[in-house]
């Protein structure tokens, strides 16, 4: 307990259990359980959160009962404890050690856990780097992302129009918001939509399928072309889908414009220094009157990034910022933003959906990637859903047009109708 109060420079707001079964700590309090001795040299070794996240990843360290729940009142005690959030100084870091020694636990750096960790080189941002840091993430593994998403392959936020119905679920959270999306991007038979960074392509898909749309769909992951290209020609909508792996710099503009773009979740990954050039870019794809819709997840100014765990092994060179901010750089670029709509909550849900999902198939998803994989999902999803239950991030739908040269925009001034039951599913929604 000496050690890990030099740790968190004061009294530890949890309990702990060591590996010879002895308890420190206030009752009542989470129960941090630390399964060797090697837990504490990896801390020894890297005092901070991505210290923390591998000792967990390695199974050297766990929370005993609910992750997400130990995660939240570990996170609120250090917060009412008004702990430093830097990591302990030299002084500390000696005393610590000999600590460690007393106990045992001093000796070589551990190895890393055998997860998949990025390893990005190349200048930020560069064509070269983001096709990598996609790679890392979305071509990780098909099966693994059929297993935990929906069957449309939806990697979002859905849109939980009745969340306290038992029979509504993540595939109907995903539908409603494809739909919406598509209502708001105004979509009609012919209308040439661009979906910018398109996953596994499940709204190119609806809107083909259900709006009648022509759609060019772009990913820079060639999985995700590949399982888009193939469901494309399963659903007989080769007329109506062409996949691309581009970069959004090299997208070429249909003649005249298109008529719609949609960028669901994927301008976390544009970068700082290029959202500006990104926001143009697409303004120059879009016909005058055309629409725009961002779905994008949003930071307070203080927390752009992901976070160490989050950069190593999740999703690199991420970043996101206020709301308020991705706004102001739109219309920057010319386009006229004429909706926000936070979808907070909303992610709540989803990710609560897929963190069920992990756990009550996880043997397979641990036969799919490995323990230390799998232990990164866990942490991954927890912490996510926190993030938003607790409102440190956020996730909006932006809606802009792109005015005519007269500033005309043409979007109904009450589009209340984004929001009415569709008449394919009306039925179903009254049930």
């Amino acid at each position: 307990m000496q050690l890990l109060e030099e740790y968190f420079a004061g009294s530890v707001p949890v309990r702990m259990r060591a590996w010879d079964g002895s308890e420190a700590g206030p009752p009542g309090a989470p129960v941090v359980v630390l399964r060797s001795r090697r837990a504490l040299r990896r801390l020894l070794w890297q005092p901070d959160e991505l210290g923390l996240a591998q000792a967990y990843i390695a199974g050297d360290l766990d929370i005993d009962g609910d992750l997400a729940d130990g995660l939240s009142r570990v996170r609120r005690s250090v917060r009412e404890r008004g702990l430093p959030p830097t990591a302990p100084g030299l002084a500390d870091r000696a005393r610590a050690a000999v600590t460690a020694l007393r106990l045992g636990a001093l000796g070589p750096r551990p190895p890393a856990p055998r997860a998949r960790r990025a390893e990005l080189s190349g200048r930020l941002h560069s064509t070269t780097r983001d096709r990598a840091a996609i790679s890392h993430h979305y071509d990780m593994s098909n099966d693994w992302y059929a297993l935990l998403l929906d069957e449309s392959m939806a990697y979002s936020c859905g849109y939980w129009t009745r969340p306290e119905t038992p029979s509504y679920g993540l595939a109907q959270a995903q539908r409603d918001k494809l739909e919406l999306i598509c209502r708001k991007l105004d979509l009609a038979p012919g209308s040439r939509l661009l979906d910018v960074g398109c996953g596994w392509g499940s709204l190119s898909l609806y809107a083909a399928r259900e709006f009648k749309a022509s759609v060019t769909a772009v990913t820079l992951s060639r999985e995700q072309r590949d399982v888009v290209a193939a469901r494309v020609r399963e659903e007989g909508l080769d007329d109506l889908v062409d996949v691309e792996l581009r970069h959004y710099r090299d997208i070429e503009a249909a003649s005249g414009g298109h008529d719609a773009i949609c960028a669901v979740e994927m301008g976390e990954h544009v970068g700082d220094a290029e959202y500006q050039g990104f926001a143009a870019r697409l303004h120059g794809l879009l016909r005058p009157r055309g629409r725009l819709l961002i779905q994008q997840m949003s930071r307070g100014a203080n927390a752009p990034g992901g976070g160490a765990f989050i950069e190593s092994y999740i999703a690199p060179d991420m970043h996101m910022r206020p709301v308020g901010e991705t706004v102001g750089l739109l219309e920057t670029a010319g386009l006229e933003v004429r909706s926000v709509e936070s979808l907070r909550e909303h992610y709540a849900h989803t990710i609560a959906a897929w963190h069920r999902t992990l756990e009550e198939h996880w043997a397979e998803f641990v036969a799919l990637g490995g323990e230390a994989t799998a232990r990164v999902w866990r942490l991954y999803l927890a912490g996510g859903g926190l993030a938003f239950t607790e409102r440190r991030m956020g996730v909006d739908q932006v809606l802009a047009v792109r005015p005519t040269a007269e500033g005309a925009a043409d979007l109904p001034a009450t589009p209340h109708d984004w929001y009415a039951p569709h008449d394919r599913y009306a039925s179903e929604v009254r049930r």
